[in-house]
């Protein structure tokens, strides 16, 4: 493998464009009630910013950055999240997952499960993505 040069024009792009990438994915995570979208599509969108800074600045510089200890307590949080919604409907004797359940609108618990789902499904991308990036490298 060659060694990795950073460009300074690739290096600003990513650094101006990630923004705006993070800022749709999260509006991707949080309109999946309303339009088109959800937590699986916003999460994949969260997650190619880290693809893209590791492509910009070097994989080893993204993932000291983002350790692998982090990717996982994101992605166990959005899990524990997820669970915590869910079985919460089960505690005051409703079905598991009944959004209905809480004594508020449907939409708020199901922002909540879009949330945990994006989170996790972000940090399982970007995870796999670091674990691709090192067996190349092997």
């Amino acid at each position: 493998m060659k060694p990795y040069h950073e460009s300074p024009v690739v290096t600003h792009t990513v650094r101006v464009v990630a923004p705006f990438i993070l800022t749709f994915g999260l509006f991707t995570l949080l309109h999946g009630t309303k339009s088109v979208g959800g937590g699986f599509q916003g999460g994949v969108i969260v997650a190619s910013v880290a693809v893209l800074f590791a492509f910009a600045f070097g994989v080893s510089q993204t993932e000291a950055t983002l350790p692998g200890v982090r990717i996982v307590a994101f992605a166990a949080l959005g899990l524990l999240s997820f669970a915590a919604v869910a079985g919460a409907a089960l505690v005051v004797g409703r079905p598991f997952l009944d959004t209905t359940a809480f004594g508020v609108s449907p939409v708020y618990p199901v922002e909540v499960i879009e949330v945990a789902i994006g989170v996790t499904v972000a940090s399982v991308v970007t995870g796999l993505f670091f674990e691709l990036a090192r067996a190349d490298d092997a």
